[in-house]
C-alpha cells in the first residue's frame, strides 16, 4: 500500500481539511476518556507546523441526519485546546456560511473544529453534493481516523476524490502497523479471536485460517466450537445452530494447515457473578448446570507455548468473561505473556477491538504492544480481508 503523507503536500498558506475520530465517551460535559483526542494531536500539529491551517471534520454519536444539541462537538473544544495547545475555534455547522466565515477568519496557528458532520443526512448517504460542500473548504484533505474508514461517507470517501489527499500521522501508523501483522508479516503468525458468538466473526475466522499458523479461539466463541465437536457446555454462552458453521471453519483451518486451539481446560461456575465459586475442570466435564466462563491453566499454558514459536500476533477478543474476576485470568495471563514476548522484541503483537482494548489496561500492558487500535468495525473489517473505502480512496489518489 502507498499513500502520501504530510511530508509529501506543501502546506504552507493552505487550508487543511483533516478527518479525525474524536468520538469519545462523555460523563455530566466532561470527556472521560481522552485517548483518540491525544492521538490526532501530531498530525494537527505537524500541520500547523508546516504552515497549514488545520480544519477538523468529524462525527460525534449517531444523530442520524439531524442536529441533536447533545451530540453537538462544541462541547469537545474545551478537551481539544488542552491537548493540542492551541486556540480552537468552533464553527456552528460543518458546511455553509457558518463553516465558509470560521475558514476565512482562521489565524495561522489555530484550529477549525467544525461541528458534527453526521447532522447532515448527506454524511452517512456519501451525497456527492454535501461531500463538494465540505471540499469547498479546504486545498487539502488529510484523513487520520482510520476507526472510520471502513464506512464510505462523504467525510471519508467522497471528499478524498475531490482534493489533494495525505494519510495524517495516526492513520500512517495504522496502516503501517496492519500492514506488518496481515500485510507482510514475520511468520509463523498467530491470531487470538475470542467473543461471545461466532455469528459475528465468520467472515474473521473464514480469512484468518487461511493467513495464520495457529488460530486461538477464546470466549464466548469457543463454546461453540466445543459444542460443534459433540462437547457437552452445560448452560454456557452457546450458539448450538452454528454447530455445523463451526465444523466448516475447523474443516477450512485443517485444510489450510492452520492449527485451531480450543480450551482444553475450563473455569466453570454456576453463577455470572464477582467472587462466585468456580471449578477447573477438562473441557469435556462441564457440569449440565454450570457455564464455561474462562479458559483454564492448561490452555493457557498452550496458548503461551504457540506464543513462543510465533513471531507476530493479532489479537482481537478476551478468552473469558474479563469484565468480571476471576474470569479474567485467563486473558490476563495471556495478555502478560504477549507483553513480556513483545518486549524481548521476539513477537510483533497487533491487538484492536473495544473489549480487546479494555482487557489490555486491566493487563496494566497495553503500552507494552507493538500497537493497540483504537478503531473498532475498520479494524474488524481489515481482519477479515474487506477494502476499506476510506483508504480505497486514498490509494486512488496515486494515480
Amino acid at each position: 500500500m502507498a499513500f502520501l503523507s504530510l511530508d509529501d503536500l506543501d502546506l504552507t498558506g493552505k487550508t487543511v481539511l483533516v478527518r479525525v475520530d474524536i468520538n469519545v465517551p462523555m460523563e455530566n460535559g466532561k470527556v472521560t476518556d481522552m485517548s483518540r483526542i491525544e492521538r490526532i494531536v501530531p498530525t494537527v500539529r505537524d500541520i500547523v507546523a508546516k504552515g497549514g491551517k488545520p480544519v477538523l471534520m468529524a462525527h460525534f454519536g449517531r444523530p442520524k441526519g439531524k442536529e441533536v444539541p447533545e451530540m453537538s462537538l462544541r462541547h469537545l473544544v474545551p478537551a481539544l485546546q488542552a491537548a493540542l495547545d492551541l486556540p480552537v475555534a468552533f464553527a456552528e455547522d460543518c458546511i455553509g456560511g457558518p463553516a465558509k466565515r470560521a475558514v476565512a477568519d482562521q489565524a495561522a496557528g489555530t484550529v477549525v473544529l467544525l461541528e458534527n458532520t453526521r447532522f447532515h443526512a448527506g454524511e452517512e448517504s456519501n451525497d456527492p453534493m454535501f461531500a463538494a460542500a465540505l471540499a469547498a473548504l479546504g486545498d487539502i484533505y488529510v484523513n487520520d481516523a482510520f476507526s472510520a474508514a471502513h464506512r464510505a461517507h462523504a467525510s471519508t470517501e467522497g471528499i478524498a476524490r475531490l482534493l489533494p489527499s495525505a494519510v495524517g500521522r495516526l492513520m500512517a501508523e495504522e496502516l503501517k502497523a496492519l500492514d506488518l501483522a496481515l500485510g507482510a508479516p514475520q511468520r509463523p503468525v498467530a491470531a487470538i479471536v475470542g467473543g461471545a458468538k461466532v455469528s459475528t466473526k465468520l467472515d474473521l475466522l473464514g480469512n484468518l485460517v487461511r493467513k495464520v499458523e495457529s488460530l486461538v479461539i477464546g470466549g464466548g466463541m469457543a463454546n461453540t466450537f466445543l459444542a460443534a465437536q459433540g462437547i457437552d457446555v452445560g448452560k454456557s454462552l452457546c450458539e448450538h445452530d452454528m454447530a455445523e458453521t463451526a465444523r466448516e471453519i475447523l474443516k477450512k483451518a485443517d485444510e489450510a494447515g492452520c492449527t485451531v486451539i480450543l480450551p482444553s481446560d475450563v473455569v466453570v461456575a454456576r453463577e455470572f457473578a464477582a467472587g462466585a465459586a468456580t471449578e477447573t475442570l477438562a473441557a469435556e466435564a462441564c457440569p449440565a448446570d454450570a457455564m464455561i466462563l474462562d479458559a483454564g491453566p492448561e490452555t493457557v499454558a498452550r496458548i503461551n507455548a504457540t506464543l513462543e514459536q510465533t513471531r507476530t500476533l493479532i489479537w482481537n477478543g478476551p478468552l473469558g468473561a474479563f469484565e468480571i474476576p476471576p474470569f479474567d485470568a485467563a486473558t490476563l495471563a495471556v495478555a502478560a505473556r504477549v507483553a513480556e514476548l513483545t518486549e524481548a522484541g521476539t513477537l510483533v503483537s497487533v491487538a484492536g477491538g473495544g473489549d480487546t482494548v479494555a482487557a489490555l489496561h486491566a493487563a496494566g500492558v497495553a503500552d507494552k504492544l507493538s500497537y493497540i487500535s483504537t478503531a473498532g468495525g475498520a479494524f474488524l473489517e481489515w481482519m477479515e480481508g474487506k477494502t476499506l473505502p476510506g483508504v480505497a480512496a486514498l490509494e486512488t489518489r496515486q494515480d
